[in-house]
């Protein structure tokens, strides 16, 4: 995965663990994920479906459009509301990160080892 969208966004492999967590829950835990590196944002990791736990999230009712990314799905936890995001249908540009989601890590643990 190389440099798109003219350099504002650059998607990189990223094979060391990353887990997420809410307090002493497990939500996902990974060595497949994408780093995806934006101009102006914190360094995200999207996770794939497989390594997250989805019975514990629902689809939020938010929903987002990025003209970088495409349009977003949210998910929940029952006590945290919008904790990830998703592009099921991204650009063709963002491909690579169709289905996987994103955390917040602001509102989650995301321990990178």
């Amino acid at each position: 995965m190389a440099d798109n969208t003219e350099s504002r966004i650059t998607l990189h492999p990223h094979y060391r663990r990353v887990r997420i967590l809410d307090g002493d829950t497990l939500i996902a835990d990974t060595r497949n994920a994408i780093e995806l590196r934006e101009r102006g944002y914190p360094r995200r990791h999207y996770i794939p479906k497989e390594d997250v736990d989805m019975a514990k999230l629902s689809i939020s009712s938010t929903v987002t459009y990025c003209p970088f990314k495409g349009d977003s799905t949210y998910y929940s936890l029952p006590d945290i509301d919008d904790v990830a995001w998703s592009y099921e249908q991204p650009i063709d540009e963002m491909q690579a990160i169709a289905g996987w989601l994103a955390f917040d890590a602001k509102k989650v643990a995301e321990l990178v080892e």
